[in-house]
Parts: C-alpha cells; sequence; structure tokens
C-alpha cells in the first residue's frame, strides 16, 4: 500500500439533456442518470446506485486482503447490498447498508474464524466507514460439498 494520504480524481461532465460523463485517468468513463426513484431513466448507473456498489465492492476487497492475511482458504464471496435512502431532519441521506454476504470455503475450513474474517472486513471498509449510515451484516459461510 502507498503512504497515506490518497487521491482519487474523478471528472463528470453534462449537457442540459444527456447522462453525465464520468471519467478518472486510466479508466473506461462510465455514464450516469438519476434514478427512476428521481425521476432518472432507470436504466444507468446513478450516484446511489454508484455509493451502494461501493459498499459492496469495498467489503470484498477488504475481504480478500484480510483473508490473504490470514491464510484463510475460499472459492467465493457474493455481497448483496441494500441502501436505505431517507429524509433525516429535513436532509435525504442514506441511513442504513444492509449487507448479505455468502462465503464459499472449501472442505475443512474453520466456520467460526471465517465469520470473524467478514466481520472484520465489514468493520475495516473505508467506504462504510466514511459514510454516516450504518452498516449491518449478515453473513453465511457455505463449506463445499
Amino acid at each position: 500500500m502507498q503512504d497515506l494520504p490518497h487521491r482519487y480524481a474523478v471528472a463528470a461532465t453534462a449537457q442540459v439533456d444527456s447522462n453525465v460523463r464520468l471519467s478518472s485517468s486510466g479508466l473506461a468513463d462510465i455514464d450516469s442518470a438519476a434514478p427512476a426513484e428521481f425521476g432518472g431513466p432507470g436504466d444507468r448507473w446513478s450516484p446511489e446506485t454508484l455509493l451502494v456498489a461501493a459498499v459492496a465492492d469495498c467489503l470484498i476487497l477488504t475481504f480478500r486482503a484480510i483473508a490473504r492475511a490470514s491464510r484463510l482458504d475460499w472459492s467465493a464471496l457474493t455481497c448483496d447490498v441494500d441502501g436505505i435512502l431517507d429524509r433525516v431532519d429535513g436532509v435525504s441521506r442514506f441511513t442504513e447498508f444492509h449487507l448479505r454476504v455468502v462465503l464459499d470455503v472449501p472442505q475443512g475450513v474453520d466456520q467460526a474464524k471465517a465469520t470473524r474474517l467478514l466481520e472484520k472486513a465489514e468493520r475495516g471498509c473505508l467506504i462504510t466507514n466514511s459514510l454516516s449510515g450504518q452498516s449491518q451484516l449478515v453473513a453465511e459461510v457455505r463449506i463445499a460439498q
């Protein structure tokens, strides 16, 4: 890992009736639009879906690093996240993130250790640590048959 602080630069551009084009050096551009809940087309990534995706992505990447350091064998991890957007004190914000993860591990792996590492990844995720909404993890560890 590089020394902190890290900087991440993104540019967003749009015209009156166009999608928002998101770009960052070295990455493929993506288009976004308002979600259907805010009158958008509902067929593009939105700031809301990108934020919830960042929670899921961060959990998996954090778990990957922790599992590697802890020498935990695993084969697959799925993370489904529901982000709850609500109005609190007159301000719209994400209030909760419900994470449901399923971890597949080979025979012989300690399920309790795997669960502890999933919980550690959830606590260590820099995205959820950067947000004010509460994060709730429900973890399942499946042993390969």
